[in-house]
């Protein structure tokens, strides 16, 4: 008896973990640059989130800098930065290869990035689907959404307000 309920206990453990993952979180994304997927809820789980739809070839991409320090400096306190690669503004690298070397190389990039989707409108990823949902839809690029650690949008923020912004970062703090 007490081996099977060893065994139930083993196969039960992923699904339960599961099951406490935001319907926000509940994903597979494919890193920028990269070939396997990420699961998102297995990865994220349990953390505040900062989550930016980006482009390599806009107004704004300079924000990577800013974002890339918020990830730095609030990484070892929870914070997690999730950039999205996107193309519904027009402004984004028709390359991947061009638009990570932008990420990466260009601004430095640690935090993760994922591979293009969409963002906005009926084509939008499920993700930011749900972002919307809770929020609104991005109107640019470099438009910020934090997220708690129970994947509710707890604020956002317009490709406007830099990532070092004092209303932002008071936002991060009262996350953390």
């Amino acid at each position: 008896m007490k081996r099977w309920l060893a065994v139930w206990v083993l196969l039960a453990l992923p699904l339960l973990a599961r099951a406490e993952c935001a319907d926000v979180l509940e994903h597979q994304m494919r890193p920028l640059g990269k070939q396997e997927n990420v699961d998102l809820c297995q990865r994220y789980a349990g953390h505040p989130l900062l989550i930016v739809n980006t482009a390599s070839h806009c107004g704004f991409t300079g924000q990577f800098k800013g974002l890339e320090a918020l990830h730095r400096e609030y990484g070892p306190r929870g914070l997690r930065v999730l950039g999205f690669s996107s193309d519904d503004f027009r402004q984004e690298a028709d390359d991947e290869t061009e638009a990570a070397k932008v990420c990466y190389v260009n601004y430095g990039v640690s935090f993760d990035m994922y591979a293009k989707i969409h963002v906005r409108g009926d084509e939008a990823h499920p993700l930011f689907a749900e972002l919307a949902r809770q929020s609104k839809a991005p109107r640019w690029n470099f438009h910020k959404y934090l997220v708690d650690r129970d994947g509710k949008v707890a604020a956002t923020f317009s490709s406007m307000t830099a990532p070092d912004d004092a209303e932002l970062r008071a936002a991060i703090e009262k996350l953390l």
